[in-house]
């Protein structure tokens, strides 16, 4: 477990580094993503900030906040329902007129229904595209930015952050017994809806999807991040929910992660060097040189391969064998391949 003395030391540590970091927060008025975003707003100088996120109200309380903790923070925020990809890229277009870089993206949204398929005008399952396609179709659009912040010579190497962190559950599949397994013939669940098969393919797609992302652009860090029990707002709807949620926090509490602790915690991720992108990675392996930060293994095994896996304590998660099925069942290139159709079908 990564201590969170050691967390609060690296976070501390931030402010030695070249102001106007850029960022994005998709999901970012609320939750996990807001006290990430507020605690990178509380470490680093001048941060440009952008929550994405539906509810304007939200979103100005957030805002005010962040002035709080940081007046030089510069907050911006883009009103959008990522539901529809369509949506997602309109405001890819308009971050990218902002801004010439991009240092890190990170990424929250999604929901907890009783619903079963709940199809958007785009033809997607809404708790899909939220857990998925639309967090998919972020990076896709912004990885020009991110690879301008890794090669902006204006900073030290050091500082040139380029980081995708994408928070959800890297093993759900194969909790409880699960398979592990995706359904090749019908990634999108067209046929074979459930919410529990909705959950099992958005994370393994997810998994593989960014550690393909690693291999095609090894400037970049990618991270799929496991929360733990956290109190946020996911549950909202479902019915009862205020009632549902009272309880679980009682009852869990033992077992939940404070707020505040998982911000500070995911800011970690997003930003330490023991998550290093592919070509740092390879560069530390080939001078046989010790990181003052240990470098973690990546999911393929690999130490410092550039997609991590990585549980709410700091540390990875240990290779899985029915995880290890799916992979050599090609599912990188069938997953990639899959999400380029979708993105091609709907989004063009």
């Amino acid at each position: 477990m990564v201590s969170i003395q050691r967390i609060h030391a690296h976070n501390a540590s931030l402010k030695s580094l070249t102001p106007n970091l850029v960022a994005v927060f998709v999901g970012g008025t609320s939750g996990i993503s807001l006290s990430t975003a507020l605690a990178l707003a509380r470490h680093t100088i001048s941060p440009k900030i952008y929550l994405i996120g539906r509810s304007q109200s939200a979103a100005s309380a957030a805002i005010a906040s962040m002035k709080q903790i940081n007046p030089s923070a510069q907050p911006t925020f883009l009103q959008t329902d990522i539901s529809l990809l369509r949506n997602v890229d309109r405001v890819c277009r308009e971050i990218a007129a902002r801004e010439p870089k991009l240092n890190l993206l990170f990424m929250t949204p999604g929901l907890i229904t009783l619903h079963g398929r709940d199809e958007t005008v785009e033809g997607l399952d809404r708790k899909m595209v939220l857990h998925y396609y639309a967090r998919m179709r972020f990076v896709a659009n912004l990885l020009p930015l991110l690879k301008r912040a890794r090669e902006d010579v204006s900073v030290s190497v050091a500082e040139r952050l380029s980081r995708v962190v994408s928070v959800f559950d890297p093993i759900v599949s194969v909790r409880a017994g699960g398979a592990g397994a995706l359904n090749f013939d019908d990634l999108e669940l067209k046929r074979t809806f459930s919410l529990k098969n909705a959950g099992d393919h958005a994370s393994l797609m997810g998994d593989f999807w960014l550690e393909g992302m690693a291999e095609r652009h090894p400037g970049t860090a990618f991270v799929h991040a496991y929360p733990s029990g956290v109190a946020t707002g996911v549950l909202r709807e479902v019915p009862g929910a205020r009632l549902l949620s009272g309880v679980l926090k009682w009852v869990l509490w033992p077992f939940m992660v404070p707020v505040e602790e998982s911000g500070e915690r995911h800011l970690f991720a997003a930003t330490s060097g023991r998550f290093p992108c592919r070509e740092d990675g390879e560069a530390e392996q080939q001078q046989q040189q010790e990181e003052e930060e240990d470098v973690a293994v990546g999911s393929d095994g690999v130490r410092g391969s550039g997609c991590y896996w990585v549980s709410w304590n700091g540390e990875v998660f240990p290779r899985n064998q029915k995880l290890e099925k799916t992979r050599d069942q090609d599912a990188v290139t069938k997953v990639l391949q899959h999400t380029d159709e979708v993105f091609q079908r709907v989004c063009t």
